[in-house]
């Protein structure tokens, strides 16, 4: 497996390192989500399973979340500043990473945009009902994706 900066840096020319979010990156993270019209609930406490993507210029390109609840995990949070890039492609594929270095073992997600985008990780859309039970205690799950959102989950 290729690290985060060399799978990103087969396509791109500028310079973006990853590292995990810390709590002085939430006015960046909250901006960032914002503007890609995603849920802030929750999200601030569970910083510490955060990566983000940076730009040689400081600025928050990218970031993408994992809330664990013992050996399963909510996906959340994945947002880029500019889209096209493979840059959300390449954050994804490091929190798997990391997820499955910490021994999770199944991934889901909530998604009201993107069901099209996560099949490529392994994710196949579930009924909500079928969603592992530790991951209800979620702010998502209790009530800051819509009902609509689509469930989608991935073994590890």
């Amino acid at each position: 497996m290729h690290d985060f900066d060399e799978v990103f840096a087969m396509t791109h020319t500028h310079s973006i390192t990853c590292r995990p979010a810390t709590p002085a990156d939430w006015p960046a993270i909250a901006a960032l989500l914002t503007q890609a019209e995603l849920p802030l609930a929750g999200a601030d406490e569970h910083l510490a399973d955060f990566t983000l993507a940076i730009s040689d210029d400081g600025a928050l390109a990218g970031l993408a979340g994992l809330e664990i609840y013992g050996d399963v995990a909510l996906l959340r949070s994945v947002a880029v500043a500019e889209r096209g890039q493979g840059l959300g492609q390449a954050l994804v594929r490091e929190v798997i990473a990391a997820a499955q270095a910490r021994g999770i073992r199944q991934i889901a997600l909530l998604t009201t945009t993107a069901a099209g985008f996560f099949p490529r990780f392994g994710f196949r859309p579930v009924e909500r009902s079928d969603m592992p039970e530790a991951l209800h205690a979620s702010r998502e799950f209790q009530g800051a994706c819509p009902a609509s959102a689509v469930a989608m989950l991935a073994d590890l």
